[in-house]
């Protein structure tokens, strides 16, 4: 995959009128690279690793991104990484810069693996995400998760994709 390109998303595969219908196609055991790569940055509380105001905070956030016209146009990539168990930072994968919202950019390389299941198996998937790297000779220095549909959406399909991104 060239550096900073994501797989395609058709974006009106979506049946909720929110979230496109993920397939895990291109996402597994794939590598990505970013060069500067903009995303907005959200924060939201946790409480044990449970977000307390995520639906609030991604509402706003998606508002201002669609206001500036900055969403990508065939795919999309929210990555989600908690600093603490009491705070979660969400990484938005923009076309240009969004008014209002802290702008940061990443850089690296990252090693994916897609999981399907229940939000409580995220610990469980850390520990097999830890040995996949390791198995790869690489080093983990921070993992991310893409959530790939909302709460709403995940009942509609049926399925919870999460796709694990191994910063090595």
């Amino acid at each position: 995959m060239e550096t900073n390109q994501l797989p395609k998303i058709n974006m009106d595969t979506s049946e909720t009128g929110c979230c496109p219908r993920f397939n895990p196609q291109g996402w597994d055991q794939e590598t990505f690279s970013f060069d500067n790569k903009l995303f907005v940055k959200a924060k939201t509380r946790s409480f044990f690793h449970l977000p307390l105001n995520i639906k609030p905070v991604f509402i706003k956030t998606m508002k201002n991104i669609d206001d500036a016209q900055a969403r990508l146009k065939d795919s999309y990539l929210i990555l989600s990484y908690d600093p603490s168990a009491w705070t979660g930072e969400h990484y938005f994968a923009v076309e240009k810069d969004v008014p209002g919202e802290e702008m940061v950019r990443l850089s690296g390389h990252y090693i994916t693996k897609v999981f399907e299941g229940p939000f409580q198996d995220a610990r469980k998937w850390v520990k097999e995400m830890q040995q996949y790297v390791k198995n790869k000779d690489r080093e983990l220095k921070k993992l991310y998760f893409f959530y790939t549909t909302c709460p709403k959406c995940l009942k509609h399909y049926g399925k919870n994709y999460t796709v694990a991104f191994a910063e090595v």
